[in-house]
């Protein structure tokens, strides 16, 4: 079941996005991963079907959150630095958050984030 990322663009060093993820399927954990050119995805951020969240990287500049009524997951990320720049991908497991990229079953296509001045 399908899942969509809003939200990638460029922005300016100390800025804000919010990321979007709409899951079409029932809820269920969504994690958030990043990658670099020539690097593996890295874990960001979960929440699961408890709405339960975990935080893998951002030190504490990223929230994410769900909204249930709208099915849909956001990954709010402040004070952004160029080497937050990379494509974000979500991902949908049932109930329990993971670190690990292997652990999801269902990927949303990616979207761009670049941080550039």
């Amino acid at each position: 079941i399908q899942l969509v990322e809003t939200g990638g663009g460029l922005v300016q060093p100390g800025g804000s996005r919010r990321l979007s993820c709409t899951d079409a399927g029932f809820t269920r954990a969504i994690g958030w991963f990043r990658r670099v050119p020539g690097k593996g995805r890295e874990a960001v951020a979960c929440i699961n079907s408890s709405d339960r969240t975990s935080y893998y990287s951002g030190m504490g500049r990223f929230t994410v959150s769900r909204d249930n009524a709208k099915n849909t997951v956001h990954l709010q990320m402040n004070n952004l630095t160029p080497e937050d720049t990379a494509v974000y991908y979500c991902a949908a497991r049932s109930y329990l958050c993971s670190s690990s990229p292997t652990a999801y079953t269902t990927w949303g296509q990616g979207t761009q984030v670049t941080v550039a001045a």
